[in-house]
């Protein structure tokens, strides 16, 4: 399982997190505030950090900034008890790869967990954490937001459609399987305002979504008869 942070400021918060995800199998270090979530992610490697926003000392968004200026792939959850939208748009886009609000059920709390760490492990993406002094990010990592139509390729932004966005999440999910016409049409029309798009407009936007991706690895082919494969010609 992963090695993972926990920073939160809330000892019986902190301490029952910390049994749920050692019960679920996963190793645990904890950080009580800021400045000291900030001294151990420069000594040791995590695969994903659960951090509260209300901390002391150095508050959440401030070490979320500082982790992805040394760590841009390293996945991270927001735990907040701030739950207007503005605070979760603000969080998003300081980097976070998912958000939950207290109080939360725990259950919720693993299942989000897993698989943000479970996409964050798919062949499409880099490594999870990367120091500053490491090389730069191999041209065919991908991080894709899992809220907003936002993605990240070898460290650059991808200017995404709402469509393009769900076409390349879904994609990415089922990186190494074939994802059907009628499994990505059916994800469109789930949304309010998608319905009406044709199997022809679906070409359409896999066509666009190739060109964003030139230049990396990483390729959508079409498997006949069948739907579209993501491929990682990088992987080893």
């Amino acid at each position: 399982m992963a090695h993972l942070l926990i920073v939160e400021d809330d000892e019986l918060l902190r301490d029952g997190l910390s049994a749920q995800l050692m019960q679920a199998g996963h190793r645990i270090d904890t950080a009580a505030d800021g400045e000291q979530a900030l001294a151990r992610l420069e000594t040791d490697a995590y695969e994903g950090v659960v951090l509260d926003l209300g901390l002391p000392r150095v508050d959440g968004l401030t070490v979320l900034r500082r982790l992805r200026q040394r760590l841009p792939a390293l996945p991270v959850l927001i735990l907040t008890a701030r739950d207007g939208i503005e605070d979760r748009v603000e969080g998003l886009n300081a980097g976070a790869d998912d958000y939950l609000t207290k109080p939360f059920n725990r259950d919720e709390l693993l299942a989000r967990l897993q698989s943000m760490l479970r996409r964050a492990s798919l062949p499409a993406f880099g490594p999870g954490a990367r120091s500053a002094s490491a090389p730069a990010p191999d041209p065919g990592s991908l991080r894709v937001d899992p809220v907003l139509p936002r993605a990240w390729l070898g460290g650059e932004v991808i200017d995404l459609t709402q469509r393009e966005w769900s076409l390349l999440d879904l994609l990415v999910r089922h990186s190494g399987q074939v994802v059907s016409r009628e499994d990505v049409l059916a994800v469109w029309q789930s949304d309010p305002g998608e319905a009406g798009v044709t199997s022809n407009a679906l070409e359409v936007y896999v066509h666009r979504l190739r060109r964003k991706l030139a230049g990396s690895t990483l390729n959508i082919r079409n498997i006949r008869g069948l739907g579209y494969l993501l491929e990682n010609a990088g992987a080893s």
